[in-house]
């Protein structure tokens, strides 16, 4: 039985990450394009209506208006909001005998992502590094400083990262999927952080906020400052949140 360090899942996360003395020069497979869309030319149509009458009219807004967004108000997000924004992400919803089901959906209802925060402008709530404890819907405090510049450089130096009041960073654990699904069970990881992210991101619409997600990052820095043993979890995916500078 292979260690989880030998399957070839794993074998591809680690020989994609990104880290600032190679970034420069790795080499990079050369792959042709392709269209942007697919189209069948000789399929039949049928045109879909765009006259929703139904409860999804409060949501439409949402989803039209969402956009990666990069520059926020001054104003710090409120503790109320974030609660939100965590629920909304991955908060418990349900419950069939020993599974617990949350807000996103997950292969199996194995769950196998951690979020983790960066909180730098949160009203009540001091800044810091953060863990999302899923079950207890509570936050575990993992350091007493604002790690927001450290996020920012690890991200590639992007510097809106640092502005931003928080930045949710998503972790993969991969036994949590792998022990069922094998080296599969990687695209179900990758899966359940674009679901989560998504959630986020309609969600930060709904309080007045808009996010930007973030797949650039050097993946050990924000390891390391996680604390986290790159060998059994690894960072996936980020995206800042703030409030929308008004008109």
């Amino acid at each position: 039985m292979p260690e989880l360090k030998e399957t070839s899942g794993f074998q591809y996360l680690k020989g994609t990450r990104f880290d600032r003395l190679t970034i420069q020069n790795r080499p990079r497979p050369f792959i042709a394009e392709v269209e942007t869309f697919k189209h069948y030319p000789q399929a039949q149509k049928v045109a879909l209506p765009r006259t929703w009458q139904l409860t999804e009219e409060r949501l439409s807004p949402l989803i039209q208006n969402r956009r990666s967004l990069r520059k926020y108000a001054p104003e710090p997000i409120s503790l109320e909001h974030l609660a939100f924004l965590l629920w909304a992400s991955q908060g418990i919803t349900g419950q069939a005998g020993r599974y617990l089901f949350r807000s996103t959906p997950s292969a199996g209802a194995l769950y196998p992502v951690e979020t983790y925060l960066n909180v730098h402008s949160v009203t009540g709530l001091a800044p810091g590094l953060f863990h999302f404890d899923v079950q207890n819907f509570v936050l575990d405090r993992l350091t007493e400083e604002d790690q927001a510049d450290a996020v920012a450089r690890a991200c590639l130096d992007q510097s809106f990262m640092a502005q931003a009041p928080v930045v949710f960073l998503w972790t993969g654990v991969f036994r949590r999927a792998m022990h069922k699904y094998g080296n599969r069970g990687v695209r179900y990881i990758l899966l359940d952080a674009g679901h989560i992210c998504q959630n986020v991101m309609i969600a930060a619409e709904a309080v007045g906020c808009g996010g930007c997600p973030v797949a650039a990052i050097y993946d050990s820095e924000i390891n390391q400052l996680l604390q986290i043993d790159e060998e059994e979890e690894s960072i996936l995916y980020a995206a800042s949140v703030g409030k929308k500078i008004l008109p």
